[in-house]
């Protein structure tokens, strides 16, 4: 005869027969992880009847004490190392409840996605966002796990001067959002005493000095420098730049890269790039000769209209099982053509995908 839990998918309980009939077996502690032991309930009501636990308040008391032992041992309240996860909008006959924004900051696998540097900028991007508007939606627990995974990024920015540029702003972002919530609002959206806040307030400020300090020593390079290269070869390297302020940067270094930079095609180019036709019509600026200027185009522009994002790997969503996953990782997928129900997640889709 089956012994079936209230959910008809599971594989039921455990069940012993005994001379009075057949007894439902209630697990404890770690002996969750062998199923033909059963537990002696008088001799834990005589010990402690905190240790009594019945069905379902069993399993939740066990759930509870190894996260409790995860924060114990670790630096963050919960570890994961999962590649992908299910996006659950709303409750079903399957499923219930729904996945959060927090829920997807602690579980996916963020910690070892900043090592690689091809999803380093996309999880700093991420995080920005974050800290401009959705640090106070996050819980307790996932805003624990934010400041420990962003103190992980400046310190690779420190070992590694890998983009400093986009940590600082990063840094300075969160900087505004927190002395606004803590000076202002205070108590009424932050989790945790107001005073946690403020020494997070000064931990950033001090990874603000240390990334203003920070002194990239020059590299020494035994063969052919970047400034012996041909001409070609260097502009071509210049159009491969997204970023107007690597191209001004990099135009500083020497007189003749000065002058590529300041070239029209690199800047058309540069519009094309990020922008639409439609964009530019909006938005034409002409020079005294009445010929397009650019560079001043491409400025004008980017105050109007939000640039287009670039990453070596993003995240992808998976249309038909509603999974959230890292592109070389894979998810197990039940479609019959996986790849026409894949769809890149930027980092702003990311969180609209949590927005109920």
């Amino acid at each position: 005869m089956p012994y079936l839990g209230k959910d008809w998918r599971s594989p039921g309980w455990s069940w012993k027969k005994t001379d009075d009939g057949w007894k439902r077996i209630i697990f404890y502690g770690h002996e969750l992880e062998d199923d033909n032991k059963e537990i002696d309930l008088k001799a834990l009501c005589s010990d402690n009847k905190e240790n009594v636990f019945v069905g379902e308040v069993c399993e939740l008391a066990t759930a509870k004490r190894k996260k409790d032992l995860y924060n114990n041992n670790t630096k963050s309240q919960f570890v994961f190392t999962d590649k992908w996860i299910y996006v659950q909008k709303g409750s079903t006959k399957e499923r219930h409840g729904y996945c959060t924004l927090g829920e997807a900051l602690n579980r996916l696998d963020f910690s070892s996605a900043i090592q690689d540097l091809s999803r380093f900028n996309y999880v700093a991007k991420l995080f920005q966002l974050i800290a401009r508007s959705q640090l106070r939606n996050l819980s307790g627990a996932a805003q624990k796990n934010y400041f420990n995974i962003l103190e992980k990024i400046v310190r690779k920015v420190l070992d590694d001067h890998y983009n400093p540029r986009l940590v600082k702003d990063l840094l300075q972002d969160l900087s505004s959002t927190l002395h606004s919530l803590a000076i202002h609002v205070g108590r009424c959206v932050l989790v945790g005493n107001v005073n946690i806040w403020l020494c997070r307030l000064k931990t950033i400020h001090e990874w603000k000095q240390q990334l203003n300090n920070l002194h990239i020593p020059k590299q020494i390079c035994n063969g052919v420098s970047f400034k012996e290269l041909p001409l070609h070869t260097q502009n071509n390297i210049l159009c491969k730049l997204s970023d107007a302020c690597d191209i001004i940067n990099l135009g500083q270094a020497t007189p003749t890269l000065q002058s590529l930079s300041e070239s029209s095609i690199l800047w058309k180019k540069l519009c094309h790039f990020h922008f639409s036709d439609k964009q530019f019509c909006k938005n034409l600026v002409l020079s005294k000769s009445d010929h397009v200027d650019w560079k001043l185009m491409y400025f004008t522009l980017r105050k109007h209209y939000p640039m287009r994002e670039q990453y070596g790997d993003t995240l992808h969503f998976c249309k038909h099982c509603s999974i959230l996953f890292w592109q070389d990782c894979g998810h197990p997928c039940t479609a019959i053509d996986p790849d026409s129900c894949l769809m890149p997640i930027s980092p702003q889709h990311f969180i609209e995908l949590f927005q109920f």
